[in-house]
């Protein structure tokens, strides 16, 4: 038999059984990509990771599958990977090998236990989206406050500015009017200053997300393009609570609306089991 062990945190919580469960399984060599892919759709957790050794001067590469595809990058995943590799390492930085890229993720500590961490985002690339009739009508809205726009950091999103948190938090979208890829979220936000609320539907065939971390940085570059809030400025966000899982995820951008230098997210994360895999050879 080989084993294969895993911990599963809550991220973008410090609360037990909220926040966007995560499965890391600390040492997966001897996994093939298609063993991953079969584990996380076992697991069906939104993302599940498998740590590998460094290949290119991080402290370890992992690898993220939702229950259908492999991404390139994903938030919550690797903030969570951070908490679960970080603490027994006694690191206050960890750099983790994605495919979009080493992202370092610093963590804050009260005495041993990890408290909070911020990952610095690949810097997304946008564009507009070109299906924007049709995602509003899936949506179900008329128009969205500000430009409907793609954004790449890794994972794709596209973003729908609503006019309110009480119209976010009332959606009903019906998005497979749209066929829209496995790899595409979609994501429907309100409000105001430094206070925000989001929900995102499709990614890797989730229905709903309850905490997206690799769409909460482009939020924020997209705020902060068209004049919502200001470069430099950190961001709360608000996500999950429709299905269960509340959580909060902060967000900040330095640069300019043409020139994006930095991207930051962070959040808290606990862990809430551990468990194992036991796989014939």
């Amino acid at each position: 038999m080989r084993v294969f062990r895993y911990v599963v945190a809550d991220v973008f919580t410090d609360t037990p059984l909220a926040g966007n469960p995560v499965a890391v399984f600390t040492d997966a060599r001897g996994l093939s990509g298609e063993e991953m892919q079969r584990l996380a759709r076992e697991l069906n957790l939104s993302e599940s990771v498998f740590v590998l050794p460094a290949e290119a001067g991080g402290h370890a590469r992992i690898r993220i599958f939702t229950p259908g595809i492999e991404m390139q990058f994903a938030g919550h995943p690797t903030l969570g990977t951070a908490f679960v590799l970080a603490a027994p390492m006694q690191l206050i930085e960890i750099r983790l090998e994605t495919g979009a890229g080493i992202v370092p993720v610093v963590l804050e500590r009260e005495g041993p236990r990890i408290v909070f961490g911020r990952m610095a985002q690949p810097i997304p690339s946008w564009e507009p989206y070109e299906e924007e009739e049709a995602l509003l009508r899936a949506v179900g809205v008329e128009r969205s406050e500000l430009p409907v726009e793609l954004y790449d950091n890794g994972a794709q999103h596209v973003y729908v500015t609503l006019a309110s948190e009480d119209v976010v938090a009332g959606l009903r979208p019906n998005l497979g009017l749209l066929g829209l890829p496995e790899a595409l979220g979609v994501n429907c936000f309100a409000g105001s200053g430094l206070r925000w609320k989001t929900r995102m539907f499709g990614l890797g065939g989730i229905p709903e997300d309850p905490a997206t971390g690799s769409a909460a940085g482009p939020l924020a570059v997209h705020l902060g393009r068209h004049g919502k809030i200001g470069f430099g400025e950190e961001i709360e966000i608000s996500q999950g609570a429709e299905i269960g899982r509340p959580s909060t995820l902060f967000a900040r951008v330095e640069g300019t609306g043409d020139e994006i230098e930095r991207v930051e997210v962070g959040g808290s994360a606990v862990t809430v089991a551990h468990g194992e895999f036991r796989l014939r050879t």
